[in-house]
């Protein structure tokens, strides 16, 4: 074995020593080998991870890890999305021992979805995520000492789509929150173009405790036509419309 044929062994054992070691700090069971190291990096400084992954299968979520995690996998399956995307960040336990009543408060607050920013490529400027955000009914589907289980029904102004109707799903428990909404009403891009039909926009936010962190996680995807010349336009509409969403949800507390 030559001097290069050794370099690149020590290389490759170090490389896997290190990913199994960050992966195991990081109650990596919760992930599949979609994460490079790079991306674990990203994570272990606590900063939020965005993703733009296309398709289902380049889901990070490791099937069987839990009931949650699972039925979001075959949310997005059933969805079977043109656009999706991920977004992940790691938080510590200790210090954010309320991270579920906190989260759940600001998910819960919908007209104050408002004060989202979403910053428009296109036009070069920011502009707010909705014009206007209103829970137009509620319900409450369980309420236990394990947790409780609400319904609401809301309705979005979200340029260039308009109305957006959407039923919300959400889910407190003492150590997690699970959240899910999607569109009940067809969406046409600058009123012009369908582009959306009902039940295929979704996004979902699961925050659970593995070990000394919160994990947050979050997907949301679109299964929309691709339009000649305007494909490009409505995948950057909806997947940063997205990502400015859950990264909101993720950085305000």
């Amino acid at each position: 074995m030559n001097m290069t044929e050794k370099m690149l062994k020590i290389f490759i054992s170090f490389s896997f020593i290190f990913f199994v070691a960050v992966r195991c700090l990081f109650g990596a069971s919760f992930y599949n080998d979609k994460l490079t190291a790079d991306e674990i990096k990203t994570l272990q400084s606590g900063q939020v991870l965005i993703k733009s992954i296309g398709y289902q299968k380049n889901m990070c979520l490791k099937s069987g890890y839990s009931k949650e995690c699972d039925d979001i996998i075959q949310q997005i399956k059933d969805l079977n999305p043109k656009y999706l995307a991920e977004i992940i960040q790691i938080k510590p336990y200790k210090g954010n021992e309320n991270l579920p009543e906190v989260l759940t408060g600001l998910l819960y607050n919908v007209s104050e979805y408002t004060d989202i920013p979403y910053y428009s490529v296109r036009h070069d400027k920011w502009f707010d995520l909705y014009d206007y955000a209103e829970i137009q009914s509620e319900k409450v589907i369980s309420s236990t000492s394990s947790g409780t289980e609400k319904e609401l029904k809301a309705l979005f102004v979200m340029e260039p789509f308009g109305d957006v109707f959407e039923t919300i799903t959400m889910i407190q428990k003492p150590d997690s929150v699970y959240y899910s909404s999607v569109n009940t009403n067809k969406l046409a891009f600058e009123q012009k173009i369908d582009c959306v039909w009902p039940k295929k926009l979704k996004i979902c936010i699961y925050l659970f405790r593995e070990g000394d962190n919160w994990i947050l996680y979050g997907v949301g995807g679109v299964n929309a036509p691709r339009i000649p010349f305007f494909t490009e336009r409505i995948e950057v509409a909806f997947i940063n419309r997205i990502k400015s969403f859950c990264s909101y949800m993720f950085t305000k507390f």
